[in-house]
C-alpha cells in the first residue's frame, strides 16, 4: 500500500493498511497512540439488532488478553433456541471490522465479533456465520465471487417546518432548505466512511408528507459492492449509527416498510454482481452474460421464498403492492422499476459522455467497466440481513446450476410497466410474491432444501423462521387494513423499530 494513501476510514488512515490486514499488534499500536480508554464486542443475534459487550482498559496486557481470548457470553440470552443448561458462547473479535465508535464519550475501539461453541467451533446457527458459509460454498463451487451492496432507505419524523414546506411525494434529491434532514444523513454518511463503510452516495427520497404537528422525511444511503460479508458488517453498523443519531436530535428515525398508507415504504434493495480474478462477469459486449441471466433465473425461482429472510413483519406486505415502485410479481427487466429484479443503467457510453461534457479531457474508460449489477427490490428494512444475504446467494448459485436457467430467464423477463392497464394480461403470465408472512412461511416450506444444501442454514434455522412468521397469522391483512388509517397506524408504530 502507497504511504499516506487516502482512506476515510480513522483506523486505515492512520496504521496506513487496509482494514484486512489488521492484527492484534496494530489494534494495540493505534490505542497506544491515540488514547484510547473502552473496548467494545459488537455482535448482531436473533433480533437482528447489533449487540454492545464493554470493557473499560486497565492496561495493554488487559487489552491484548481480551484480543486474544475473546469473552463468554450466554447464549440462551442471544437466541431463543439455545438452552439454558449448556449456554456459554465465545464471542471472538474481527480484527478487520475495527472501528472508532463515534458517539463514546470515552474514547473507544468497538470491534464486531463471530459466535464460536464450547468445542471452540463456530456456532453453526449464528447469523453471520451462515453466511460465511453460504459464500463460502459459493466460492468453491463456482469459482466466482459474490459482491453486494445495499439501499438503506429510512424515514424522519420530525417537528412540522413551516418555512420550507416539503411536496407531498416529491421529495426525490431535495436538498436543503427544502430537506431539513439533509445535515443528519450527512454526518451519518461521515461517521459509516470513518468507521469502515464504503458508501457510494446518500440523498433524499420521494417519500415527503405533512401531518398537522409533523413532517416526514425519506432518506436513502447507498454502497459500494463489496463481498458478501462486508456489506452486511456495513450495513449493521449503518443502521446503529443513523438510529443513534435519531437519538441525539430527538427524532424518530425508522427503516420499517410501511408509514402510512398511501405514501412511499422503505425499500432495502440489494444489488449483486459476481466476479472472477478480479473481473466482473456480468457484461460481455455491452450485454448480460449467460452467468448474469442464470443468476437472475435462481432469484427468481426462490424469491417468494426469500421474502421469509428479506421481509419478516406484517407491515413488509403492505409495500408490496401496486404503484408504489415496489414488486407484486416474478420477473425481471431493464431499468424497469415495476419488476423484481432490476438491471439498472449501466456506462456503455462512458467514453463519449465524458468527452462531450469536458472537450479538454481525454475519454477514460477504466471506472465504467466492472460496474454492472442486477438488483433485486422486494427487501425491505425488516430483513435479516445475515440470512437474506445467504439465502441470495444460495438463490444465485441455484441459478447457475439450473439446466434450464437461460430459458427460464427468457421467459421472466418484460420490457414493459406491468402495473400499467393496458399491460394486465402479461401481469398475470407471473407468479406472485407472498401477500403476508404467513405464505412468505409456506413458501420457505416448500423450499428449505434448496437453503438446507451442504449444511448452510441449519433446519433448525429454517423452522425457527417459518414459526415465527406464521406466529403473526397475517393472511389477509392487506385486505382487512385497506382503507382504515388508524389500524394502519397502530401497527406501523407496532413495528417501528424491528431488525
Amino acid at each position: 500500500m502507497e504511504p499516506n494513501f487516502y482512506s476515510a476510514n480513522i483506523l486505515e488512515q492512520h496504521l496506513q493498511k487496509p482494514a484486512a490486514d489488521f492484527t492484534r499488534a496494530d489494534l494495540i499500536q493505534f490505542v497506544r497512540e491515540t488514547g484510547i480508554k473502552a473496548l467494545n464486542f459488537r455482535y448482531v443475534a436473533e433480533d437482528g439488532k447489533l449487540k454492545a459487550l464493554n470493557f473499560m482498559l486497565n492496561g495493554i496486557d488487559h487489552l491484548d488478553s481480551v484480543l486474544a481470548t475473546g469473552e463468554r457470553v450466554d447464549g440462551s440470552s442471544l437466541f431463543s433456541y439455545i438452552g439454558t443448561g449448556s449456554s456459554d458462547l465465545y464471542v471472538i473479535p474481527r480484527y478487520k471490522t475495527a472501528f472508532v465508535n463515534p458517539f463514546s464519550k470515552t474514547p473507544a475501539l468497538d470491534i464486531l465479533c463471530s459466535f464460536y461453541t464450547s468445542e471452540g467451533k463456530p456456532l453453526e446457527s449464528a447469523p453471520e456465520y451462515i453466511l460465511k458459509k453460504a459464500h463460502s460454498r459459493f466460492k468453491q463451487q463456482t469459482g466466482l465471487v459474490f459482491k453486494a451492496m445495499g439501499e438503506l432507505e429510512y424515514y424522519i419524523q420530525g417537528e412540522k417546518e413551516e418555512l420550507y414546506p416539503g411536496e407531498d411525494q416529491k421529495g426525490y434529491h431535495t436538498s436543503s432548505p427544502f430537506s431539513n434532514f439533509e445535515f443528519l444523513r450527512l454526518e451519518a454518511m461521515k461517521m459509516i466512511s470513518q468507521c469502515g463503510g464504503k458508501i457510494k452516495y446518500g440523498h433524499s427520497e420521494v417519500g415527503n408528507f405533512s401531518t398537522d404537528a409533523e413532517n416526514f422525511e425519506q432518506h436513502e444511503i447507498e454502497f459500494l459492492p463489496v463481498e458478501a460479508e462486508d456489506a452486511v458488517d456495513q450495513l449493521v453498523v449503518a443502521k446503529w449509527i443513523l438510529r443513534s443519531l435519531g437519538n441525539r436530535y430527538s427524532v424518530n428515525l425508522s427503516f420499517a416498510p410501511k408509514i402510512t398508507a398511501g405514501k412511499a415504504g422503505s425499500g432495502l434493495h440489494v444489488h449483486m454482481m459476481l466476479e472472477k480474478d478480479g473481473q466482473s462477469m456480468m457484461l460481455e459486449n455491452n450485454k448480460l452474460t449467460p452467468t448474469a441471466k442464470k443468476m437472475i433465473a435462481g432469484l427468481m425461482d426462490l424469491a417468494p421464498a426469500l421474502t421469509a429472510f428479506g421481509n419478516t413483519i406484517p407491515t413488509s406486505y403492505l409495500r408490496l403492492v401496486p404503484h408504489q415502485e415496489a414488486p407484486t410479481n416474478v420477473c425481471w427487466g431493464d431499468r424497469n422499476r415495476s419488476v423484481l429484479v432490476r438491471v439498472p443503467l449501466g456506462w456503455t457510453n462512458a467514453d463519449y459522455m465524458i468527452s462531450d461534457a469536458n472537450p479538454l479531457d481525454s475519454a477514460d474508460d477504466r471506472y465504467s467497466k466492472g460496474k454492472q449489477t442486477v438488483e433485486i427490490r422486494s427487501p425491505d428494512g425488516s430483513a435479516d440481513l445475515y440470512h437474506l444475504f445467504a439465502g441470495l446467494i444460495m438463490a444465485a448459485q441455484h441459478g447457475l446450476e439450473l439446466k434450464d436457467g437461460l430459458e427460464r430467464a427468457k421467459q421472466l423477463y418484460v420490457d414493459v410497466n406491468i402495473f400499467q392497464e393496458k399491460n394486465k394480461s402479461k401481469l398475470r403470465e407471473f407468479a406472485q410474491l407472498p401477500n403476508s408472512c404467513m405464505e412468505s412461511a409456506e413458501y420457505l416450506e416448500n423450499r428449505r432444501e434448496e437453503f438446507q444444501k451442504d449444511g448452510v442454514f441449519p433446519a433448525g434455522t429454517i423452522d425457527n423462521f417459518i414459526k415465527t412468521l406464521k406466529a403473526y397469522k397475517d393472511k389477509g391483512l392487506s385486505e382487512k387494513l385497506y382503507g382504515n388509517t388508524e389500524d394502519v397506524r397502530k401497527l406501523v408504530y407496532k413495528y417501528l423499530h424491528h431488525m
